[in-house]
């Protein structure tokens, strides 16, 4: 499978400019408050490490997805939360400095997390001789394109935060534009397989983001966790960050298949509609807490 020399050059930049806004955003207080609140965080954690790819397995077996298209779905499965889930969860009433501290975390994770979903996705879907396992070299490489950026990031805010508030809205908007470029690289390398599998790609995808959703609000909700916590959760668990999946899934440095990005790049679309509808089912109920005093 050829790359062009453009893709091979984009793919890094973009993404690092993306979690370079991410970077702009945190501080090493949002890591420390893991510390101080373990348990909401920690709730968070296992259901986006442990109960997602679990979800995301079952759901892939059920819709029969062909090999890489499975992967696809396991690595988007595997991948953090989205930056654009803070602002969700702001919207609709939830814990904005949770889902901060979930991003942050959980960002350094998934440089572990990923190749180890990723190698075992790859033995059990592909055929054999078609896995192309990510060596530590390539873990490596994913260290350096994700975390080096966000801590470029968050060096410039300790260092000069003026500088990195008024860095930060021009970011977020290149971010969105770069994310809809590589939304369409992903759709336009492998258009036939998009248009032949896109029904039932976008089927499992719409299933696996609700389940995402339901997972992440329902679970701290049963362990009693409060609403704008159990809101923040299951924001920064249904919004994934597809951008990271996507540019793994092309980068000719690391899986180099066109096809493993297509799941990715349907769900980026889905979920920012059912996010919204999820948000707006959700706050009605924080509104009516408000209003009666009771929030809980």
């Amino acid at each position: 499978m050829t790359a062009s020399p453009l893709l091979t050059l984009f793919l890094p930049v973009a993404l690092g400019i993306i979690m370079l806004g991410l970077g702009l955003s945190l501080t090493l207080a949002d890591f420390a408050r893991v510390v101080r609140y373990p348990r909401p965080v920690l709730i968070g954690l296992v259901c986006q490490i442990v109960l997602l790819p679990l979800a995301c397995f079952f759901i892939t077996l059920g819709f029969a997805l062909e090999a890489a298209l499975a992967v696809g779905m396991m690595l988007l499965a595997a991948s953090p939360g989205g930056t654009t889930a803070n602002l969700y969860s702001h919207l609709a009433h939830g814990d904005v400095a949770l889902n901060i501290t979930l991003t942050a975390v959980n960002s350094v994770i998934a440089i572990f997390t990923m190749p180890l979903i990723v190698n075992l996705s790859l033995v059990y879907f592909m055929d054999e001789g078609q896995a192309i396992p990510l060596q530590f070299g390539k873990v490596l490489q994913v260290f350096v394109i994700v975390l080096g950026p966000v801590a470029i990031g968050m060096l410039v805010r300790r260092l000069a935060p003026a500088l990195a508030a008024a860095l930060e809205k021009p970011v977020k908007i290149l971010s969105a534009l770069l994310l809809a470029v590589i939304i369409v690289i992903a759709v336009s390398k492998d258009w036939q397989t998009f248009v032949t599998y896109a029904p039932v790609v976008g089927a499992a995808a719409l299933c696996f983001n609700l389940a995402s959703l339901a997972v992440g609000y329902w679970v701290p909700r049963l362990l009693r966790l409060s609403r704008p916590q159990s809101i923040a959760i299951g924001m920064e668990i249904g919004i994934h960050n597809g951008t990271l999946a996507i540019a793994l899934a092309l980068s000719p440095m690391l899986l180099n298949n066109h096809t493993m990005a297509i799941p990715a790049a349907i769900y980026g679309v889905l979920m920012f509609f059912t996010a919204g509808a999820f948000g707006w089912w959700v706050s009605r109920g924080v509104k009516k807490e408000v209003a009666t005093g009771a929030v809980v």
